[in-house]
């Protein structure tokens, strides 16, 4: 992979298989508090999200924030009884050095969920 951008990859641990299908939204957090999209869109088979931020593209030293959509994600599946606890999940990280590549995988389950930077 090359040099800056940001990945993201889901794996749902509570039934061994990757977060396709989910809904993933990247963005900028400007200093006045707007927000910019950089991405949105669904993860791929591999539970990864396919998108040209991953390369760098709009990716700036900043605050950033990643929403994983993991109540539609449930509701989508034969797992959706109970309804899903989890709504959308919020990573809000900050860009130190954009020519770095920052990667931020999330494992949940429908209760709970670990989010770190990745290598």
């Amino acid at each position: 992979m090359s040099a800056g951008g940001i990945s993201t990859h889901a794996v749902d641990v509570a039934h061994g298989r990757p977060g396709t299908g989910m809904r993933v939204e990247i963005h900028r957090i400007m200093p006045d508090g707007e927000r910019l999209v950089l991405a949105d869109g669904v993860l791929g088979a591999d539970g990864a999200l396919d998108h040209p931020v991953k390369t760098g593209e709009g990716v700036e030293a900043g605050v950033h924030e990643v929403l994983f959509h993991l109540g539609a994600f449930f509701a989508a599946t034969a797992e959706r009884l109970p309804p899903p606890f989890l709504e959308v999940v919020p990573f809000r990280f900050r860009v130190f050095d954009a020519s770095l590549h920052y990667h931020l995988p999330i494992k949940f389950t429908p209760w709970g969920f670990s989010l770190y930077r990745g290598a």
